[in-house]
Parts: C-alpha cells; structure tokens; sequence
C-alpha cells in the first residue's frame, strides 16, 4: 500500500473505534512508538507487542470516555498525521480532555513509527 492508501485506511478504521485492527493491519512487527519527555506514565516503546501493551496500560487507566476524534490525515511523502483527542475520566486524576497531533511514518506499506506530540 502507498502511504495515502495506508492513512485512508487508518482514518476509516479510527473513525470507527477500532484501534486495536489498526495495529494488527497496519502496523509492521518491529514499528515504534514515541512518546514525548513529558508524557506522564507513558513510555517510548519498540515492536508491536509492546505497542499494544503500552495501549492495553493506558485504556486501564481509563474509566469512562466521553467523546474522541481523529482528524483526516494529512499525507506528505512517507508521513501523514492527524491531531486527534478524547474526553475521558481516568482513575485518580478526573475527567480531562486530551489533544495530540500523531506522525506516522510508513515503509513498505506498514506504520514503522508513530509519534505523538502534546
């Protein structure tokens, strides 16, 4: 898939809710994901497994969502991004809203890198 194919295919999936089958379709094995310095509890991971993992540590932090949003994706060469969000109470700290702009990165038709700035 070209990078366009793969970030209309991303969007269609996002905006949907199904995260978990863009990792498991569009992801490579061996993608990393990078967190910024601030982010608090969140870690730079490498490989899908841990991807998921770090996903998985997230969602249970999570008591109920309220609303989120993905952009459509804006593609420029191997990369395309999307700012996307969500309005959620998560556990000890309250309900907040969170906003981000992703990067994605695509080689050989896979996600090899997401970054997320916030």
């Amino acid at each position: 898939m070209t990078t366009k194919e793969v970030a209309d295919r991303f969007n269609q999936l996002a905006k949907e809710g199904k995260f978990g089958e863009i990792q498991d379709e569009l992801f490579a094995s061996n993608a990393v994901s990078i967190e910024p310095p601030h982010a608090q509890g969140l870690k730079s991971v490498e490989g899908l497994d841990a991807i998921k993992q770090k996903g998985k540590q997230f969602n249970e932090q999570v008591e109920e969502m309220h609303g989120g949003f993905s952009s459509d994706p804006v593609v420029g060469g191997n990369f395309f991004s999307v700012a996307m969000g969500m309005d959620a109470t998560m556990k000890g700290m309250g309900r907040v809203k969170m906003d981000e702009i992703a990067v994605y990165e695509v080689k050989d038709g896979k996600i090899v890198k997401e970054q997320f700035f916030f």
